[in-house]
């Protein structure tokens, strides 16, 4: 089978935004080009993702960034950070899809973060802003703790521990959405402890597939109506440790 090219993949991301209740233009199509060529090229000399194929961005980067407008309303003007965000996933195609968001993408590796503020710069985005910092030092600090309608996070780490990461970054009457593998409720369910003390009031799963896929997702959506109290997050590295349960 012939692999498709960059521009056949993009019609198809097109196509299946429209699945997703999304009507990308030509600058939004345009804009996910460019995106994928700075990422394959900075690729080539830093290791972003294993993911560089133009169909398997779009279906495993792209759609599944975008997926989660099926489970929460993106319509309104509302501020966003992603934490961990790594190659810039879920918010440069979140702020790319929804150009009224204001955007934060966090990471801890300073690379990467050069490599964002590149991306955002080529892609002529306003409204994004990236920071350099572990999530545990951005919790205790008064200029990112709770000031965020929306959290959210691909990165790879137990429920318990992104939760702590990730909730006193959240406004009270906000959300933190992790974007999690197919099988979560055993997860879900250990990580309840944690979720409370840290000011979740209310968690759900969400169970969803990718557009045109038979590629799963779970989202964790966990509603957050108290304050975190003020000894958390942890130290850093406490948090990955030794988890809440």
């Amino acid at each position: 089978m012939t692999e498709r090219t960059i521009n056949e993949c993009l019609s198809i991301l097109k196509m299946r935004c429209m699945d997703l209740g999304i009507a990308l233009t030509k600058e939004q199509i345009r804009q996910f080009e460019i995106y994928y060529s700075c990422m394959v090229e900075k690729n080539k000399v830093m290791n972003l993702t294993a993911i560089t194929q133009p169909l398997e961005v779009v279906e495993k980067h792209y759609l599944d960034s975008l997926l989660v407008v099926r489970h929460v309303d993106l319509s309104r003007e509302m501020s966003i950070l992603d934490m961990g965000t790594g190659a810039g996933f879920p918010g440069i195609p979140l702020k790319i899809a929804f150009p009224w968001l204001h955007v934060t993408l966090a990471d801890s590796l300073n690379k990467r973060i050069l490599f964002l503020d590149d991306v955002i710069g080529a892609c002529g985005l306003t409204g994004i802003d990236t920071v350099h910092g572990r999530a545990e030092d951005l919790g205790r600090d008064r200029n990112y703790r709770e000031q965020y309608d929306l959290v959210v996070s691909r990165a790879v780490a137990n429920l318990s521990t992104l939760s702590e990461y990730c909730l006193p970054l959240v406004k009270e009457g906000g959300l933190f959405i992790s974007y999690k593998s197919a099988d979560i409720e055993e997860e879900w369910e250990a990580a309840q402890k944690a979720i409370r003390l840290l000011g979740g009031t209310k968690s759900r799963v969400e169970k969803d597939t990718i557009p045109g896929t038979a590629l799963e997702r779970s989202f964790v959506i966990i509603q957050k109506n108290q304050k975190t109290p003020a000894k958390f997050p942890r130290k850093a590295g406490m948090p990955g440790k030794e988890p809440i349960c």
